[in-house]
C-alpha cells in the first residue's frame, strides 16, 4: 500500500486550537509510509460563510480558495478529518468546509479523527460526523481514532507523549488506508454513475 494522496482537513479555526497536533501526528505517520499528504487548513483558507457551493458557480468562476480545493480533492484517494468536539457537536467551521463540495468527494473513504480536552476523545463529534460525510458520499471507515485529553497525550509537534496514542494511530491508518486502496482500484474500473 503505497503512493496515495491523502487530504487531511482540519476543523478548527479557534486562536488556541490543539486539533494540528492530531494532524500532525497523523500527516507524520503517512508521509513515513510513502503518501503524499494534503493539509487542508480553513484557518488559513478563510472561506466565506456557505452561500453557493462550489459546483455552483460559473466553471471557472469560483473564487480561488475553491478551486484550490476541487482540485486538491479531485486528487484525493482519501479524507482524514479531524475533529474537535464543540458542545457535542463538530465545530461549526469544519461543516462550512465540508459543505462547499459535493462530488469531488464521492467514492473516497473518509477517516475520522477526533479528539477533546476531556476523557471521551471527540466521540459524539464523530458520530455527528459520520452521518455528514456519508451524505456527502464519502462514507467513514468503522474504525476512528479518538484522542482524550489531547493537550496531555500529544505534543504542539505532533508526537504522541502516551505510547497508546501511536499504536491506536497505526492501526487506524492501516484499516483507512486499506479501504483508501481498494476504493481507488474500484474507481480505475469505473462507479456505479
Amino acid at each position: 500500500m503505497s503512493g496515495l494522496n491523502i487530504a487531511v482537513l482540519l476543523g478548527s479555526v479557534r486562536r488556541d486550537r490543539v486539533g494540528t497536533r492530531a494532524a500532525k501526528l497523523v500527516i507524520r505517520e503517512l508521509e513515513m509510509r510513502g503518501h503524499q499528504v494534503q493539509p487542508v487548513d480553513p484557518l488559513e483558507l478563510q472561506l466565506p460563510l456557505l452561500d453557493r457551493m462550489y459546483k455552483e458557480h460559473p466553471k471557472g468562476d469560483a473564487p480561488e480558495p475553491l478551486e484550490m480545493l476541487a482540485e486538491i480533492y479531485r486528487r484525493a484517494d482519501g479524507f482524514l478529518v479531524v475533529s474537535g468536539e464543540y458542545n457535542h457537536g463538530i465545530p461549526p467551521a469544519l461543516k462550512n468546509l465540508l459543505d462547499h463540495f459535493l462530488e469531488e468527494y464521492f467514492w473516497r473513504p473518509s477517516g475520522i479523527v477526533c479528539y477533546s480536552a476531556g476523557g471521551f476523545g471527540g466521540v459524539r463529534a464523530a458520530m455527528q460526523l459520520r452521518m455528514t460525510l456519508a451524505e456527502l458520499g464519502m462514507s467513514s471507515v468503522p474504525s476512528i481514532l479518538p484522542i482524550p485529553r489531547i493537550s496531555q497525550t500529544i505534543g504542539e509537534d505532533g508526537v504522541a507523549i502516551e505510547p497508546l496514542v501511536d499504536r491506536s494511530a497505526r492501526r487506524f491508518l492501516d484499516e483507512f488506508l486499506w479501504y483508501a486502496n481498494a476504493l481507488k482500484e474500484a474507481r480505475m474500473n469505473g462507479t456505479p454513475y
